[in-house]
């Protein structure tokens, strides 16, 4: 017997999403180090720079736009967590995807470029994130 599973929960979703998301800048950033190794860089592939300092334009933004997800995914999820081992994720549902739409669109900004109209763009997006997890924190505990 084939049973589909329903995810029912938008913050589930979002988490999943949010981890997906982090995957995929983290293959981005992969295959930037071996295009560039590949491509005749003098730094080579076993001492590389884990910021990605060493990395030029895009791939040192690519690797940052990463290091924001990997930093900011723990809180999302222990935020999550915390809200469905509580029976509590009724409180994320209304606006979650929220948190997983600003992720993305930061990361994308961040791609982009640096320009300082996109910086401010990155930040606002990162403040919506910030924002709404502290919301949820909030309610969580109060």
């Amino acid at each position: 017997m084939n049973e589909t599973l329903v995810i029912s929960s938008n913050a589930i979703v979002a988490l999943a999403g949010f981890a997906g998301w982090t995957l995929i800048l983290a293959l981005v950033v992969a295959n930037t180090r071996v295009a560039n190794f590949v491509g005749g860089a003098k730094i080579p592939i076993n001492q590389f720079s884990p910021s990605g300092e060493d990395l030029p334009g895009f791939g040192h933004r690519a690797t940052r736009a990463h290091l924001n997800c990997v930093e900011n995914l723990p809180i999302f999820a222990a935020l999550v967590a915390a809200a469905g081992l509580s029976g509590q994720l009724s409180i994320m549902e209304g606006t979650v995807m929220y948190v997983l739409y600003a992720r993305i669109g930061q990361s994308v900004v961040h791609l982009i470029s640096t320009a300082v109209l996109l910086v401010w763009v990155r930040a606002t997006l990162f403040f919506v994130q910030i924002l709404l997890l502290l919301y949820y924190a909030y309610q969580l505990l109060f």
